[in-house]
């Protein structure tokens, strides 16, 4: 069985983790399928990424049985696991041209969760849930974790999430700002398919920029970001977008908008 299903749609690319048996948890499959699908979403012309989960998890982060030592085998190196694996990642679908979605179906818990939080929107369902489960085997968070969480949530709630590994529920996640919104269950694909092709349909070049200077904004300074901002918007002046998106004001017209 393929760990990952793909499919594109009106522009949109979808893809689902396929291994539900085992709540969608990380294997070596898993992790090259999952680059390609994402290398192939950039690659076809999608202007939209959604990531869900197949079955009752979004994903539980790593499949440990892929990680069993011997008592006399030497331990696994884990930050060549990161450096070869995770980190490549979320270094791709933070480099994508187009917006990422995430349909959080169920449990994120580890790598999962932070995958999860790697998206520019994420929507759970109601009855999803959030964890940082790296405390609970003697790791630290990683998958951009360490990073992405204390800017959602502010330092004193990451610190002890990380350190006490507590379930977060979707309402919760939600009140905390550390996702859009929370849904339930039976909306969640349908919002999150309907957002999609919204996005698709909007100016993606722009979107695209907006999302390089957020990236850069939690290490810069006022300047550099000020910076930062004539230089990206010098390069949204210049698209087609945003060319059409003027025209179209002014002759009281829906925008069409091809992500150029």
């Amino acid at each position: 069985m393929t760990t990952i299903l793909a499919e594109t749609t009106d522009g949109v690319t979808t893809i689902t983790l396929n291994r539900p048996d085992k709540l969608n948890c990380f294997n070596a499959a898993m992790h090259d399928e999952l680059r390609a699908a994402i290398a192939a979403a950039a690659a076809n012309g999608s202007r939209c990424l959604v990531l869900t989960g197949a079955g009752r998890a979004f994903c539980a982060g790593q499949d440990l049985a892929d990680r069993v030592r011997g008592p006399d085998d030497p331990p696994p190196d884990l930050g060549a696991s990161l450096d070869a694996r995770y980190n490549p990642l979320i270094r791709a679908l933070s480099a994508l041209e187009m917006p990422v979605v995430c349909a959080v179906n169920g449990i994120a818990a580890g790598a999962g969760a932070n995958l999860a939080l790697a998206a520019d929107i994420v929507v759970a369902a109601r009855s999803a849930s959030f964890v940082q489960s790296f405390c609970k085997v003697g790791l630290i968070p990683d998958s951009g974790g360490t990073w992405t969480l204390p800017r959602l949530v502010g330092r004193a709630r990451a610190t002890a999430l990380m350190m006490l590994g507590d379930k977060v529920g979707a309402e919760q996640a939600e009140a905390w700002g550390m996702i859009w919104r929370c849904v339930d269950d039976d909306q969640l694909m349908p919002l999150v398919s309907a957002m999609a092709r919204h996005l698709a349909q909007q100016p993606t070049r722009g979107l695209a920029l907006t999302r390089r200077a957020l990236a850069a904004s939690g290490r810069n300074g006022l300047d550099a970001q000020l910076d930062l901002e004539r230089d990206l918007q010098a390069e949204a002046g210049r698209t087609l977008d945003y060319r059409e998106g003027v025209a179209a004001f002014m002759e009281k017209r829906p925008p069409r908008f091809e992500g150029r």
